[in-house]
């Protein structure tokens, strides 16, 4: 794994702070790297859901697929 450098603001850090002694994460790091696949498995997530609305409204114009809705 690579170390990055990273500021952030005093909120944000109190924020991170309050979230390990909550027991949700275990360090700093661990928070700020959990946090960032989240974000990632999120954006994939909408990034798929969109292409599936997209290839919804394309079947609407084409008897060989199915629409998204009547799945």
């Amino acid at each position: 794994m690579l170390q990055v450098q990273l500021r952030l603001s005093q909120n944000i850090v109190d924020n991170l702070d309050d979230m390990i002694s909550k027991g949700l994460f275990k360090s700093r790091s661990d928070a700020i790297r959990s946090i960032l696949l989240k974000y990632e498995e999120i954006e994939k997530t909408r990034h798929f859901y969109t292409e599936l609305i997209c290839r919804s409204k394309e079947s609407k114009n084409k008897n060989n697929l199915v629409d998204f809705e009547d799945l």
